[in-house]
């Protein structure tokens, strides 16, 4: 039965745009104390919300044994469990220890028959004895795969996940791309049955295959069907090694049914090999020497990165690297790769930038044709990326190929304290009083750009439906003094958390799905929300409306498991990406834009998202058209989210 929730009045109902908007950009240990006006009452409806269900805790985190890759131990309990185990020691048992001894703490799955060994042995061993291998139950792969995608991203190592034959991989296959195309390990496992002999019936000659792996072999870095335990041992530490080298992955391995549910051949269990310290690769020193002596005596150099932080470490790499040249950096938003209220960045000032620029540094770049493009045709380009060592050519995710003058293929984050040594050493004590004036400048067209961020967001403040700036200002003023993790893409929302948030540590903001493939954000907001878990993190984000409808189910994996996340709907009752290009087509054939809306809007009905949520044991408000009462249904949410729950808000939002 559905509970009510008090009457509340909205906090900032006195505040004029302006304001609020300057106080809630600006945020930050400095800026707390800034006062956002008095508080008005005004009257908030009653809203239906789903009964909250007992609080269930995820799985401790394994022990560091596992950290440290060695293999998990045998302890009394698990003797007595292999003694208990029909025919002796299950191969599934011997697979858990090999997985748990990667480090891996959780595996996501729906369930099917093809690894029903390994299914049990992860719920009657794995959940029983330490390190802990945590089950996170699905109603769909692709939401399985992408709760992997979000939680590598936070987490900075993989999770696993399993898939049932043919039809769980195809169904997870595009989440897998994502993946790909993101360079993101995912730990990747699917069941076969190889003895046709063993298979009986209509359905499981249906789903069997003889090289499933082929299916995504085009976009996972290995995959390896094992034919004994210890090849199963040996590949999947060579499978993890591969997918934690730069640039990352996903991986997939076959596992055989009988390889699963067959007893260990004499009863002793193969030795698991220890994974070893991985090392990515480093720039060599002469290079980066030229690197440093073309930015040091460049006029206008400019720092574009995309997927360049893949740790906190590289966060404050990049930091130094800029404030050792005072040169601008533009974020592609790949990653949170530099602190959104650095005076340096200047993502905002991109097109202006670049049209100066004489040496331009793209660091671990996606699309650095189209990032640079805007650039003279005799500035110096140079590439340090990961990339370059390992992509495939069916899948054209690797984008327009860029002339670049210098190309360094290794990792950036670990090539950026080579780079950064090299450019102070190349810095004359005569260039530093110019470095400083550089500075001052780029930190006023800083200010500057916040400026007139905060007068365009004020723009329609009181707008129906709501604008996407104050329904992001209207989140922000809730979550600025939490430990808050952003973990959607913004481009949807016009960049609003870029341009007002402070940000400025690493798990603060994630990056979008890689091959921007729909059905994304819900699983991988679960997944990086089950990272942030443990750290103590609040989990918020903002989704559109058509995303959620291509994997609602994960509200459910949401509810079951008492995953605590704030998902906020971005509704414009349409794929309005869609709706601009059917426009924009109309319009060059002049036959009138009156009749785009057919295919490309979601209405007639109106799907309420709030029902929705709240149908699968999920707090859920909305629709929320009145922008005055979008505050205290934040508010609400989360508190839900702050006692260990899931909560949803559908917001009715303007396209972009």
């Amino acid at each position: 039965m559905a509970k009510r929730v008090a009457r509340q009045t909205h906090p900032l109902a006195a505040v004029s745009r302006r304001g609020f908007l300057k106080g809630a950009a600006l945020g930050g240990a400095a800026l707390r104390g800034a006062a956002l006006g008095g508080a008005g009452a005004i009257a908030v409806p009653v809203t239906a919300v789903a009964q909250a269900p007992e609080p269930r805790q995820l799985p401790p985190v394994p022990d560091q044994a596992a950290e440290q890759g060695q293999p998990a131990e045998v302890t009394g309990q698990r003797r007595r469990l292999a003694t208990s185990a029909a025919g002796g020691l299950p191969g599934s048992d011997y697979m858990v220890d090999v997985i748990r001894s990667l480090g891996i703490e959780y595996v996501a799955f729906v369930p099917g028959d093809t690894f029903k060994g390994l299914h049990e042995s992860v719920i009657n061993y794995g959940l029983l004895t330490n390190p802990k291998l945590g089950l996170i139950p699905c109603m769909h792969e692709e939401v399985s795969v992408a709760i992997c995608h979000g939680y590598a991203k936070i987490a900075g190592k993989p999770m696993a996940c399993a898939m049932h034959s043919t039809v769980g991989l195809q169904h997870g296959c595009m989440a897998l791309y994502n993946a790909w195309a993101d360079r993101v390990p995912v730990f990747a496992l699917v069941g076969h049955q190889a003895d046709a002999n063993k298979r009986v019936g209509l359905v499981q000659w249906a789903h069997a295959v003889y090289d499933g792996p082929e299916l995504v072999r085009d976009f996972t870095k290995f995959d390896d069907t094992p034919a004994s335990l210890s090849d199963f041992a040996d590949s999947a530490v060579r499978a993890y090694k591969f997918a934690m080298t730069p640039p990352y992955g996903p991986v997939l391995l076959a596992l055989d049914e009988g390889l699963q549910e067959n007893p260990v051949p004499g009863g002793r269990a193969p030795a698991i090999p220890r994974l070893p310290l991985i090392v990515p690769p480093q720039g060599e020193d002469a290079a980066c020497a030229e690197v440093a002596r073309m930015l040091v005596g460049a006029a206008h150099p400019v720092i574009l990165a995309d997927r360049c932080a893949r740790t906190p470490a590289g966060l404050a790499r990049l930091i130094e690297l800029a404030e050792a040249l005072q040169a601008p950096v533009i974020d592609a938003h790949g990653r949170f790769n530099f602190p959104w209220r650095h005076p340096l960045n200047q993502t905002g000032s991109a097109r202006d930038l670049l049209s100066r620029a004489d040496v331009i540094l793209g660091l671990e770049m996606t699309d650095f044709y189209h990032a640079s493009a805007a650039a003279p045709p005799t500035a110096k380009r140079i590439s340090v990326a990961s990339t370059d060592l390992y992509f495939k050519s069916n899948y054209q995710d690797f984008e327009r190929f860029t002339a670049v003058d210098i190309a360094i293929a290794v990792d950036a984050e670990a090539t950026l304290p080579v780079l950064t040594d090299a450019v102070r050493r190349a810095i004359r004590p005569s260039l530093r009083s110019a470095l400083r004036e550089r500075g001052a400048t780029l930190a006023r067209q800083h200010q500057e750009a916040l400026e007139e961020s905060r007068t365009a967001a004020a723009l329609g403040w009181n707008d129906r439906p709501i604008t996407t700036a104050r329904l992001c200002m209207e989140l922000y003023d809730k979550i600025r003094h939490e430990k808050w993790s952003l973990v959607n893409g913004t481009s949807f929302q016009s960049y609003w958390p870029q341009r007002l948030w402070t940000a400025h540590e690493h798990y603060q903001y994630m990056g979008d799905a890689g091959a921007y493939g729909l059905g994304y954000l819900p699983g991988a907001s679960l997944g990086a929300a089950v990272a942030n878990q443990s750290q103590g993190r609040l989990t918020v984000a903002i989704g559109g409306d058509g995303d959620l409808m291509f994997t609602p189910s994960f509200l459910w994996t949401a509810a079951h498991q008492r995953i605590p996340l704030l998902y906020v709907v971005h509704n414009n009752r349409a794929y309005h990406q869609e709706v601009m290009w059917v426009q924009v087509i109309a319009g060059e054939r002049q036959r009138g834009i009156d009749r785009c809306h057919l295919g490309t809007t979601i209405d007639d009905p109106y799907i309420d998202y709030a029902k929705l949520a709240q149908s699968m044991g999920v707090h859920g408000e909305g629709p929320i058209t009145d922008p005055n009462a979008l505050g205290p249904a934040i508010e609400r949410a989360l508190a839900i989210v702050k006692r260990g729950e899931p909560a949803l808000i559908d917001v009715v939002a303007q396209g972009r």
